[in-house]
């Protein structure tokens, strides 16, 4: 009784605001309240409409503290995968939804949804971390491709997938329902968009034949809309410069290309003091933008992303909303004094819908 009272309350939270910004009256909204109210009793569940999916999309990712990118929350594309039942009718979906985010190269902001656990669905679970991702195998001489990809690499390479041992080889994606095993899928390659990285200066950088992909697609996340979970809701946006070029490529604990990118640009790396770690990363992010650019695929630089997010800010202040933000999160990894955000104060409340992160199966 207490889940189906918990579940109301949500419901109604939701449907009053998605409804109310919607510009649908008061009749309207009482009446979808009664069915909802309804299938609650009966069921314990209730079902969204295809327009209340779409908006409970966008305004999850208008809540998303932790994005520097809302300014652009109501062009989310919403893919409905609700009917998919099988893992081979998934795995589909997610194709799908690869080809129609890099849009070839131009990226869409997309998110697909799938069916949300129930008493009549079980659980559906997508088991990467990014829908595009590279492996990372451990070997006596050390890690082979990205080193945050491991463990996940270990399950696939058990599960029966085999790799070719190189430092970017895209990991299938696996895909769970209820308590089954997971099924692995390769991605077929002609779908992953990959950059090839150079340096407008330094032509030795190319001659590395470092690449990244083009599409962000987060797929460990849950989406949370008036109380009912979508465990399997992958989404993505495009590159900001600095998670490729100041993170995935330069952390110690992932790619580790500093010192080669100092080495290239002819740093003295004999002190700290020289500042040759500051200067390689700007260098790293310069051979990024640069590239991505090049190759015609979207990304934005920390401060364009930063100007972005001030007009969001504007935009909310003027609809009488309050902008909630994790400070640690907006400010981008590199040079974030330059950036007006690494001024300010946010509220850190969550407010729903909502993007949360869920336990790893691996």
């Amino acid at each position: 009784m207490q889940d189906k009272q918990r579940l109301t309350e949500e419901a109604k939270a939701f449907i009053e605001l998605a409804y109310m910004e919607a510009g649908k009256n008061n009749s309207v909204q009482q009446t979808r309240l009664k069915q909802i109210e309804m299938e609650i009793a009966d069921t314990g569940h209730y079902t969204h409409t295809l327009e209340e999916l779409r908006i409970g999309a966008k305004l999850a990712w208008r809540n998303s503290n932790r994005c520097i990118g809302r300014f652009f929350w109501e062009s989310l594309h919403v893919l409905d995968c609700r009917k998919d039942s099988t893992e081979e009718e998934i795995a589909q979906s997610l194709f799908r939804h690869i080809r129609y985010a890099t849009n070839e190269g131009r990226i869409l902001p997309v998110i697909s949804l799938f069916a949300p656990a129930s008493s009549e669905q079980p659980s559906i679970r997508i088991w990467n971390y990014q829908l595009i991702r590279y492996a990372g195998y451990q070997t006596e001489h050390g890690i082979i491709g990205d080193p945050d990809s491991v463990d996940f690499t270990n399950k696939c390479l058990e599960l029966g997938w085999q790799g070719s041992r190189t430092d970017f080889d895209v990991l299938p994606i696996l895909i769970s329902i209820g308590e089954n095993e997971p099924k692995w899928f390769s991605i077929p390659p002609s779908l992953v968009l990959e950059v090839p990285l150079e340096h407008p200066e330094y032509e030795a950088f190319a001659e590395k034949e470092y690449k990244w992909y083009a599409v962000p697609i987060v797929a460990d996340m849950k989406l949370e809309i008036g109380g009912i979970t979508y465990q399997a809701a992958p989404f993505n946006g495009w590159y900001m410069g600095t998670e490729v070029g100041a993170r995935n490529l330069a952390d110690t604990g992932r790619y580790n290309l500093l010192p080669e990118m100092a080495e290239i640009a002819g740093l003295d790396t004999s002190f700290a003091s020289t500042l040759w770690k500051d200067r390689a990363l700007v260098e790293l992010n310069r051979a990024v933008l640069h590239s991505y650019k090049k190759q015609g695929v979207s990304m934005v630089d920390h401060h364009t992303a930063a100007s972005q997010f001030e007009r969001f800010e504007k935009k909310e202040a003027q609809a009488g909303r309050e902008v909630t933000g994790d400070w640690t999160w907006l400010i981008p990894p590199v040079s974030p004094a330059t950036t007006s955000i690494f001024h300010k104060e946010y509220n850190n409340n969550i407010n729903k819908p909502n993007y949360f992160y869920q336990d790893r199966l691996y």
